[in-house]
């Protein structure tokens, strides 16, 4: 579910956020119960005011006897409602809404606690900022159009890939089928080969031992149509076909699930397919999907800013207005991530939220899932960051043991 919220001042949208996956939360019962978190967690860590154009750190001044609160933040703040969001992490997510009773001064304010709430879940990384010279997110690979499983319905840019697939290979055998499984389809087979992905591979049509799979990998013929085995023989041999062979080609979706969505198909009247045969069309369906890839595939090398980072996911600004463009409409997208004096890792990101700053840029949240397609690439991934988090952990502590030493003091009205 997407939820999309804007954010307003003067009259003007700043920023429009698509909330890509919602966070599990647990509301506060007791307002006495959010002071006791404030005072207890927050004393000596940061809280943010929440859909700030920029980043802008809030600081609780003073908790009155009503139960009210005094804020202060920056001078050059303005909030044009009645309600302030303030956020902050400690050992999980915290959302407070405040009610503002007065507005004191320039970023000071006195507000009452109206709701708050608490993630289910604590975040599962920490999640610091980086300079632009220590990575940068390049070589973006987003598809171009969505391909719809659940339908089944094809972009003609992949449908020609099949079509030409099936022309340059239709010397193969004696019969050569490329096509997509049909959200209708009624044969028990190609529904079989599209829920279970797997091979179909009939050495000798007339010979019983044949319709028996070879191992998990391939399709049981024989529990398959059962009590109808011997119709189906002595339909193949009518029709005279000697030897059958089947491979779904199984597309990557953009939430990386694996799902087959058309095959290749070969029917010989003159000779049994071997083994080798199988191997072999196994091999032109994986060369079948990488033409798709690259058919459906927008590669944009450009360089964007990674704004801060985890062992779990980063925040990307989009200043190329293509690569925004392909973004918005997109689930998630593979990119290389480059650190200094590092050779590129390649990662699969999945959108979770995303906004539009008031200069134009795409600032977009991503979680990395699964691994790369390369070897080894989280692994090389976690120990580049490991010595960066040992890094940021240090100067947050000098940074909260400066904090306690400094009480800070409210504004002059």
């Amino acid at each position: 579910m997407r939820q999309r919220i804007h954010i307003f001042s003067q009259g003007i949208v700043l920023i429009q956020v698509n909330q890509r996956k919602n966070r599990d939360f647990q509301e506060f019962e007791s307002l006495d119960d959010v002071i006791d978190i404030l005072k207890s967690q927050f004393t000596n860590r940061k809280l943010y005011i929440k859909y700030a154009v920029e980043k802008t750190e809030i600081i609780i001044n003073e908790y009155l006897p009503d139960g009210s609160l005094m804020l202060v933040t920056d001078p050059n703040y303005r909030n044009d409602g009645s309600i302030l969001m303030i956020y902050g992490l400690s050992d999980k997510y915290l959302e407070v809404d405040l009610e503002i009773i007065e507005e004191r001064g320039p970023g000071y304010y006195h507000c009452r606690v109206k709701t708050a709430r608490r993630a289910m879940h604590g975040r599962r990384d920490l999640r610091f900022k980086v300079a632009p010279d220590e990575v940068v997110a390049t070589n973006f690979r987003i598809s171009k159009h969505t391909i719809d499983v659940s339908s089944f319905t094809i972009p003609t840019s992949i449908k020609v890939v099949l079509e030409q697939f099936q022309s340059q290979n239709s010397k193969m055998s004696d019969v050569v089928r490329v096509d997509v499984f049909k959200p209708d389809d009624r044969d028990r087979l190609l529904v079989h080969l599209k829920k279970t992905g797997k091979t179909l591979w009939v050495a000798d049509t007339a010979d019983p031992a044949s319709y028996k799979a070879m191992n998990d990998d391939f399709v049981e013929l024989a529990e398959l149509y059962g009590d109808d085995l011997n119709t189906v023989m002595k339909r193949y041999i009518e029709r005279g076909y000697k030897s059958l062979l089947a491979v779904p080609i199984i597309y990557i979706t953009e939430s990386s699930n694996s799902v087959p969505f058309a095959y290749i198909q070969l029917i010989s009247k003159s000779k049994q397919f071997s083994i080798d045969d199988v191997l072999m069309l196994k091999d032109h369906s994986f060369k079948l999907i990488d033409r798709i890839r690259d058919a459906n595939t927008h590669l944009i090398p450009m360089h964007q800013r990674v704004m801060d980072i985890s062992r779990g996911g980063a925040k990307l600004k989009i200043t190329d207005k293509n690569l925004q463009k392909y973004i918005m409409r997109s689930k998630g997208f593979i990119f290389d991530l480059v650190f200094r004096l590092q050779a590129p890792i390649t990662i699969f990101g999945e959108v979770k939220v995303s906004y539009t700053d008031d200069e134009g840029n795409l600032l977009v949240g991503v979680d990395f899932e699964g691994n790369s397609s390369r070897k080894d690439e989280m692994k090389r991934y976690y120990s580049i960051l490991k010595p960066m988090e040992t890094d940021y952990k240090a100067r947050l502590l000098k940074s909260m043991k400066q904090a306690r030493k400094e009480t800070p003091s409210p504004p002059t009205v």
